[in-house]
Order: structure tokens, then sequence, then C-alpha cells
């Protein structure tokens, strides 16, 4: 056992949109990503998703509106909603994510950004 710290981890990889693990939590991971534009709409019918926002302003889109998060504040996105992060102004954000293992990166969606792996740093 030893602290994780954060800044180090970040340093460690510059892709965006492409989460990487930092920690298992029993059936959780703590994942952290840097994202920069817009994502793809999505949702994940059995898993909850919790976002922190680490440095800089993250706007949770849902169909029928948009969640300002800013640094040190979370969100929790309930399974089965419709979602698409976003930044603005092309602000590259720091995010931390909270989810099941098991948790499919874009739900049943298909992208060029999907992920089916995260490296563990």
């Amino acid at each position: 056992m030893k602290a994780i710290n954060l800044n180090e981890k970040y340093a460690e990889f510059k892709s965006q949109w492409h989460p990487h693990q930092i920690a298992v939590v029993d059936d959780m991971q703590v994942l952290l990503a840097k994202i920069q534009g817009e994502f793809v709409w999505h949702a994940h019918d059995q898993e909850d998703e919790l976002f922190q926002v680490i440095k800089g302003t993250l706007y949770m889109q849902f169909r029928d509106k948009t969640v300002e998060i800013n640094e040190g504040e979370i969100i929790v996105v309930p399974k089965g909603t419709e979602h698409n992060p976003m930044t603005k102004n092309g602000e590259e954000v720091q995010i931390l994510l909270f989810e099941k293992c098991a948790t499919a990166h874009t739900g049943t969606v298909t992208d060029a950004k999907t992920r089916t792996h995260y490296p563990k740093i």
C-alpha cells in the first residue's frame, strides 16, 4: 500500500479520451483521463458512473439538459442514462472516473474513441 499521486499519474500519458487505471477497489476501478472536445452519446445499462473533475470544467450533456461540473466537483450518471461528456473552448480537462471493472467504455455504442483496454499506470 502506498499513496497515489494524481499529478504524477497524469504526467505519464498524453492521450485524450483514453482512460488509464490507477487502482481497483473490489469490483470497481479508478481511472484517470484527459479529455478535450466532445465524446460520444452513450449509456451504461447496468452500471452507474462517477466523474470527478480534477482540473478544468466538464460539461455533461444529457438529452434534456447540460450540467457544468467544476474542479473539485463530482457527478454520478445513473445506469441507463444517455450522456455525452464534453469540454469547451479547446480546454483539456482532467477527470477521475469510478466505475465497475465490467463497464464498457461507450456502452453498446462503437466509435473511433471507444477503448476496450485501459492501461494500468
